[in-house]
């Protein structure tokens, strides 16, 4: 009996570390994975398909356009470059829904374009708008040779803004005074806690303005005769896709397949847009889960003092 008792005890203790053994492996690998997603190791990945035969080339371009977004000069141009320097790539489509985004990003893929298509003769770019293709997203579409539309599609927005907000009237009701020190006469350059400055929002106007005048130069750059100048084509007015097409601001009706299928002559579309890697993805996720928790976390801990005070 006291040797089946030890028998039984020693594999009770051999099956308690192999499972404590593989817990700790599991954890590992997990860990493991943590680091290599923090470390970028799994970039970003883009699907090809298959491009052993001729095709259309896809690259989307969505939300705003920032440094820090899917949008952004950096992963737009990644994925253009990738299009056209593929030998079976027939055309080129630069398919954009976004309502703008930095003056910046906007530029640096319009000018890649440009050089994209002096490199790549042979290689035509169309630009398909989707629901919207405004501000930024227009800079960079007059950089394709056509641009397609949707009749209800939403285009135009050729201006530029600068806002803000004003809060002197408000911190006078609660008795809040602004103590700024700086160096520099401007360094408080409209400053949202002082009164505004007419001088320094004569300069913003002026900056404004010149920002405005780059972006209609590249407008009439890349639509040239085609436009049909109005008092309000460089308002900032925006356009449904059927008014776009009459004011010369895109040339005709299509979608992705119809592109592909009956300009490009090409009707197997690869996707050549840069995804996020996981190491981005996660990230995002993080700091979005990061400010919920903190705004949730604050607005219960208001609840509470107003819930004490009553």
């Amino acid at each position: 009996m006291l040797e089946k008792l030890a028998g039984d005890s020693l594999d009770e203790q051999k099956r308690t570390r192999k499972y404590r053994t593989a817990v700790s492996l599991l954890w590992l690998a997990f860990f493991f994975l943590i680091f290599m997603a923090l470390m970028g190791w799994f970039g970003g990945k883009r699907s090809e398909g298959n491009s052993l035969d001729k095709h259309t080339a896809l690259v989307e371009l969505k939300g705003v356009i920032a440094a820090d977004s899917k949008a952004s000069g950096d992963k737009i141009i990644s994925a253009l470059q990738a299009a056209f320097k593929d030998k079976n790539t027939v055309g080129v489509v630069l398919r954009i829904n976004s309502p703008g985004g930095s003056p910046v990003q906007a530029g640096y893929i319009n000018d890649e374009i440009k050089r994209l298509r002096i490199k790549y003769k042979d290689i035509p770019l169309y630009v398909v708008v989707q629901d919207i293709c405004a501000s930024g997203g227009y800079y960079v579409a007059v950089a394709g040779d056509k641009i397609f539309v949707d009749k209800a599609s939403l285009v135009g927005s050729i201006g530029v803004l600068m806002d803000g907000f004003g809060f002197t009237g408000t911190m006078e009701k609660l008795g809040v005074d602004r103590r700024l020190v700086t160096a520099g006469s401007n360094k408080g350059f409209l400053d949202p806690y002082s009164p505004l400055n007419p001088e320094q929002q004569k300069y913003a106007q002026q900056m404004v303005g010149e920002i405005h005048q780059q972006f209609i130069s590249v407008v009439k750059a890349g639509r040239g005769a085609r436009l049909k100048e109005t008092p309000d084509t460089f308002s900032g007015l925006v356009w449904s896709g059927e008014k776009s097409v009459q004011l010369g601001l895109a040339d005709g009706f299509g979608s992705l397949d119809s592109v592909a299928r009956d300009v490009i002559k090409a009707e197997q579309i690869v996707d050549f847009t840069t995804e996020e890697s996981f190491s981005e993805q996660f990230a995002r996720r993080l700091g979005a889960n990061a400010a919920e928790s903190f705004f949730t976390g604050l607005i219960a801990t208001q609840a509470q003092q107003r819930a004490s005070i009553r």
